[in-house]
């Protein structure tokens, strides 16, 4: 497929699956199956709504070179035909990272997201040659995980524009997590938004829309779906100000909860805390991470019973 036809294919809010673990840390593929099903039936797995494996918010740092590709087979055997499933792979040299995209590939995936080679303080070069040469090995569309936050010196490392716009003949290069480190001007993204799909990565979401942005990272669709599901229509429909006014209720009334919870341990464990008080439960968060506690649960509960989203 060409890069319209990709870009299809990675928009609007991608959903990052929680990976389900069992009580000895290992993957419970039987739950995760279950849990699949349960999105799916939720109105998960389009083209706006990609099932998304084996990614940050999913714990992918901690998941193994053995386990990611059974995590993918099992999402997308579970999720079905025409369902739509893309696979987040760890930041790894290029070389490595051509072998994971092809395997992802052959496993169904019908897109991945790729982090930044951070761990090789790449220059802008790098990035532009890193992206180009995995973009020309596969046949499925690639989205930029702009992890900025891990560069040795972010304004010099994170895609910029200029970078961005070098990479426009990468015809698999389809998509980017957009954010910016402090001092940067987030309207840059205005550069490139008509030729690559610009995905908010937790800045102004209405301000990326303007920008001609197609989408934004949620941490609460895998959790409870129909919320986001009526979130970004409001944004494609430049209903701003009721996305902005049902977005703050909902921060206000989750951020004490998430700042209590937060400073306790770190990782994602707040998302498997608030699947497990709506009754989807997916096991504990592996190490160093610390479980949420019953009591945490509890209380999201009582949060979400507030919001509306259990009755």
């Amino acid at each position: 497929m060409n890069r319209e036809e990709l870009k299809k294919k990675i928009r609007g809010t991608p959903v990052t699956l929680p990976t389900p673990f069992d009580s000895n840390m290992n993957v419970d593929f039987p739950v995760l199956a279950d849990t699949t099903r349960w999105w799916v039936e939720q109105g998960l797995g389009t083209d706006e709504t990609p099932l998304k494996t084996s990614a940050a918010m999913g714990e992918g740092p901690d998941i193994s070179d053995d386990e990611w590709p059974h995590i993918l087979r099992t999402v997308v055997n579970a999720a079905g035909p025409g369902k739509n499933v893309i696979c987040g792979l760890k930041a790894k040299n290029t070389l490595h990272t051509i072998e994971d995209a092809k395997k992802a590939q052959d496993l169904g995936a019908n897109g991945l997201q790729i982090d930044l080679p951070f761990f090789h303080h790449a220059q802008q070069d790098d990035n532009v040659r890193h992206f180009s040469d995995i973009s020309d090995a596969i046949d499925i569309g690639i989205m930029i995980y702009n992890t900025y936050w891990f560069c040795k010196t972010p304004a010099q490392e994170y895609m910029t524009a200029e970078s961005m716009l070098r990479l426009k003949d990468a015809e698999h290069l389809i998509a980017i997590k957009w954010n910016v480190p402090e001092g940067e001007d987030y309207d840059q993204m205005k550069q490139f938004s008509h030729i690559f799909n610009v995905i908010d990565n937790g800045g102004p979401r209405v301000r990326c829309f303007k920008n001609g942005g197609v989408g934004y990272i949620s941490s609460l669709i895998a959790v409870y779906p129909p919320h986001d599901l009526k979130m970004l229509p409001l944004l494609q429909q430049g209903k701003y100000e009721q996305f902005d006014a049902e977005q703050k209720r909902v921060q206000d009334a989750l951020a004490p909860w998430m700042a209590k919870t937060g400073a306790v341990s770190g990782g994602y464990r707040q998302g498997k805390a608030m699947m497990a008080a709506l009754g989807h439960p997916v096991g504990p968060t592996r190490p160093p991470t610390l479980p949420c506690t019953d009591e945490d649960i509890a209380e999201v509960r009582e949060i979400m019973v507030g919001l509306g989203w259990i009755k």
